[in-house]
């Protein structure tokens, strides 16, 4: 089964498994709440993962930042490939970009860990899984922003899989965090309950 979980004070998250990187809407999901809270006037920044698709084909994913930047978090490595001397950082078939994604999402995060508004941001991390955290300053970024009290953190994690991932086990067991199923059936209708569970963590 998927999840999504919000922190009680400062965080909210989803949860979804791996395999269901394809067909649940995540992506969708997360642009639909993104939505509806700028459209509400809320102040919001972030980024989400998208992915890129040739023929038909998946060959990778973006990084795309909710103030409209993108760029590559991994591509398919050709078979080809004679560069295992030089060091790669993969995740299945997929090598990640770490310098792109670093350059995209640090400033960001950064921004919203020093944000000044006296209402309370929303920062939306999709997602924090196994590309994501090959780089250690992200961990860092992540952690201080959950650690800050002026943000609210919408984002994704996958459902547990093989090895436990640190940070994903370290944010699943905060007791600030509330975790809401989402699966093919209930992702049209839980919308309303991830804006109101946001919504809560603002006041």
């Amino acid at each position: 089964k998927n999840g999504f979980l919000v922190q009680k004070k400062i965080y909210a998250v989803f949860f979804f498994p791996p395999s269901l990187f394809l067909g649940v809407g995540k992506t969708t999901l997360i642009q639909k709440v993104t939505q509806a809270l700028k459209s509400s006037g809320v102040p919001i920044d972030g980024f989400y993962t998208q992915e890129v698709r040739e023929g038909g084909r998946r060959t990778g994913f973006d990084v795309v930042t909710l103030s409209g930047n993108r760029g590559p978090l991994s591509r398919v490595s050709p078979s080809s490939d004679s560069s295992a001397s030089r060091r790669e950082y993969r995740v299945g078939q997929y090598v990640v970009d770490l310098v792109s994604f670093e350059q995209l999402v640090l400033p960001m995060l950064r921004n919203v860990n020093h944000g000044g508004d006296t209402e309370k941001r929303i920062c939306v991390i999709d997602e924090i899984g196994k590309m994501e955290l090959y780089s250690q300053a992200f961990i860092q970024a992540v952690r201080q922003t959950l650690a800050g009290s002026g943000t609210v953190v919408l984002g994704t994690i996958p459902i547990p899989k093989g090895k436990p991932l640190d940070l994903v086990e370290e944010i699943r067991s905060r007791k600030d965090v509330k975790v809401f199923n989402v699966s093919k059936e209930n992702r049209n209708s839980i919308l309303q309950d991830i804006l109101a569970a946001v919504e809560s963590c603002r006041k």
